[in-house]
């Protein structure tokens, strides 16, 4: 049977602007959060974010370009590239038409539509850029990465809210799996730190109100009240094990497979029975076959947020039962914040790093919640023999990913 493996990675976060900076600063437990520059919080009570600091696009694309794009599509671009050269894929005339694009976004160039429409009044119509459009497009964060790196085969764009970067992840397998490529560049992207977006999830409910950057995302932990709103972006190149053992390339970890449903529940809140997420999970099971048991760790979803936390506490334990104490489960949003469509994406590239060295990241700020009854790995990383791992991504509109990777030799 067709395997698929992971040969590169790619990160740009809050924490790190390389794979390397972000994994040790995810095992370091460094907090990305901090009082926003990104825009004026103005009488917000939500007042700190998770930003990108210190990227410069125009490392990985023509400055005409960027000026011309959006921010999500100049991080695509780049932990696209970044995967491609730590795979040692060399994208030429011979194989790009078997090289595919799959990138995951939730908001896309909403910002530039956002900042347009409140130039228009004052400038007038004929001062709106005839690029507004192709910039701000959803598919613009696929599309660009195949024009900067040549990739013309298969180029797909997820929209799935949270779990977007995941949906990408999980389609690219497919891709593989169907025989439409050798190769996929896949990922996730996000970069809506703006201030009427930032407001709607306020209103929402759904942010931290803490004014303390090392308090405002705190997963699973009993004083939870939601999370700090993030960007950044996340790549892997997927690869049938045939191809990659043909070039000599290094193995991270194998994708094994995974699972989407729907809890066709509530446009923004999840079943709180967690039905649809925990269905996920155990088609993800399913399909990989791979017993309850052979699961070492969860990147979960792990949002902060009273209601999610629960719910996806609630799916794990519906699913693993008498298993769920012996399974390490840990969110990196606790110090990257969420990173919407980019989320899935980057909880993926820090799962597969795990696999490789053996290290748990933490959830830091970690107080346990007796509601919560799962194996947290709270505030300090752990070290563990560790084979198999699951990510969960679970969206607004009730979409909910479930990826399962494992370590080459297990």
């Amino acid at each position: 049977m067709k395997r698929i493996v992971v040969t590169g990675l790619g990160a740009l976060t809050p924490i790190g602007n390389t794979v390397e900076e972000y994994w040790d600063s995810l095992l370091a437990g460094r907090n990305g959060a901090a009082p926003t520059d990104a825009f004026d919080p103005q009488d917000m009570p939500f007042r700190v974010a998770c930003q990108v600091h210190g990227f410069d696009p125009t490392v990985y694309m023509h400055r005409k370009t960027v000026r011309r794009t959006a921010r999500p599509t100049h991080m695509a671009v780049a932990t696209g590239k970044m995967a491609l050269e730590d795979s040692g894929l060399e994208i030429h005339d011979g194989n790009r038409d078997r090289v595919g694009v799959l990138v995951g976004t939730g908001a896309g160039g909403i910002v530039e539509v956002i900042k347009a429409g409140t130039q228009l009044p004052t400038v007038g119509w004929k001062r709106v850029t005839p690029m507004l459009v192709p910039t701000s497009m959803s598919n613009a964060v696929s599309c660009l990465v195949s024009i900067e790196t040549g990739a013309s085969g298969p180029v797909v764009t997820s929209t799935a809210a949270c779990a977007s970067g995941s949906y990408a992840v999980l389609e690219a397998f497919h891709i593989l799996m169907r025989d439409e490529a050798d190769a996929v560049i896949a990922g996730g992207t996000e970069a809506a730190l703006e201030l009427s977006i930032v407001s709607s999830f306020g209103r929402m409910g759904t942010l931290s109100q803490d004014t303390d950057p090392a308090q405002a995302s705190k997963p699973f932990s009993v004083d939870r009240d939601g999370f700090a709103p993030s960007e950044g972006s996340a790549s892997m190149i997927l690869e049938t094990a045939e191809h990659a053992e043909q070039r000599g390339a290094k193995v991270y970890a194998e994708l094994l497979g995974g699972y989407l449903t729907s809890d066709a529940y509530h446009l923004t809140a999840p079943d709180p029975d967690g039905r649809g997420a925990a269905r996920a999970i155990r088609e993800t099971l399913r399909v990989t076959g791979l017993d309850r048991t052979d699961i070492d760790v969860v990147f979960a979803h792990g949002t902060g947020t009273v209601l999610n936390d629960r719910t996806e506490a609630r799916a794990l334990n519906a699913v693993f039962g008498d298993h769920t104490p012996h399974l390490y489960v840990t969110s990196v949003k606790s110090m990257i914040g969420h990173s919407l469509g980019a989320a899935g994406a980057h909880s993926a590239v820090a799962a597969v790093k795990c696999l490789e060295t053996g290290d748990i990241p933490p959830t830091i700020s970690y107080t346990p919640d007796p509601e919560i009854d799962l194996n947290v790995v709270g505030n300090e990383s752990r070290h563990a023999a560790v084979d198999v791992a699951l990510v969960n991504a679970f969206g607004f509109g009730g979409q909910n990913a479930v990826v399962a990777f494992r370590r080459p030799s297990a």
